[in-house]
C-alpha cells in the first residue's frame, strides 16, 4: 500500500490520516518535519489535521495506541478468551499484539531505529504503556477477588509495571529475531510469561532456570 494524494473533497478521518502518515514514514524514511509539510503532501488543511491530532508527536503515539486497541478488539471477539485464566489471557495478548506488529514490521523497525540501539525515546509509547498497565492491572485485580485472604493477594501495581517491562523486552527480542516466522519470539513469549507468573506466585526456580538457559543459548548464537 502506497501513500496517495488525498482528494480535497474527500472526508478526512483520523484513520485516513494515520494510514497516510505510516505510509509516508516508510516511503520517505523519515518522520514529517512539520504539520504544515505533512498536510501539504496529503493535500489537507492544517485545520482538518488539528480536528483529530494536535501534533506529529500525537500521530506517533496514536499508531501504538491503535496497535493495542486493535489487539484488544480481536481478543474481545474471541469467545474462548473470556474463559481463560489470567496467564492464558496475557499470553493471548502478547501473541496477538506481536502478530499485529508483524503486519507492520517495516514501520516498527523504522521508528525504533531498526533495532540498533533501541528506541530513540519511549515518548511514542506513552499511551501504549498506560493501556498495557491498565490491562495487566485488571488481570490481577480479577485474580485477587478470588483470594479470601488478603495476605495471598498480589499487587496490581507491581504486576502491571512488570507486564510493561516484559512487553519492552519481548519487543526488543522480536526486533532482533531472524528466525523463520519469528518462531523464536513465540518461544520467548511463552517462557517469559510463564516465568513472570511463577515468580509472582513464588514458585520460580525451574522456570527461571529454563528461561535463563534459553536466553543464554540465544545470546551465544548471535
Amino acid at each position: 500500500m502506497t501513500a496517495k494524494k488525498t482528494a480535497s473533497k474527500q472526508k478526512i478521518s483520523a484513520s485516513a490520516i494515520l494510514d497516510y502518515y505510516m505510509n509516508r514514514v516508510l516511503e520517505h524514511n523519515a518522520i514529517p518535519e512539520s504539520v504544515y509539510l505533512f498536510c501539504k503532501e496529503m493535500e489537507i488543511t492544517e485545520k482538518e489535521f488539528y480536528q483529530f491530532f494536535p501534533s506529529i508527536s500525537a500521530l506517533e503515539k496514536e499508531v501504538w495506541n491503535q496497535f493495542f486497541d486493535h489487539t484488544m478488539s480481536l481478543l474481545q471477539k474471541d469467545e474462548a478468551f473470556h474463559g481463560y485464566e489470567n496467564r492464558e489471557k496475557l499470553l493471548s495478548f502478547f501473541y496477538t499484539f506481536f502478530e499485529l506488529l508483524m503486519l507492520n514490521r517495516s514501520y516498527v523497525l523504522r521508528v525504533t531505529h531498526e533495532g540498533k540501539g533501541g528506541f530513540k525515546d519511549l515518548e511514542q509509547l506513552k499511551g501504549l504503556r498506560s493501556r498495557v498497565k491498565e490491562f495487566a492491572h485488571g488481570l490481577i485485580e480479577e485474580a485477587n477477588e478470588d483470594k479470601q485472604l488478603k495476605v495471598s493477594q498480589r499487587s496490581p501495581q507491581i504486576f502491571s509495571e512488570g507486564a510493561w517491562v516484559q512487553l519492552l523486552l519481548i519487543m526488543k527480542f522480536w526486533i532482533e529475531d531472524e528466525s523463520p516466522g519469528f518462531e523464536k519470539t513465540d518461544v520467548f513469549i511463552e517462557k517469559s510469561v510463564n516465568t513472570v507468573f511463577d515468580l509472582f506466585e513464588s514458585t520460580p526456580l525451574d522456570k527461571v532456570l529454563d528461561l535463563g538457559k534459553f536466553l543464554w543459548k540465544e545470546r551465544m548464537n548471535r
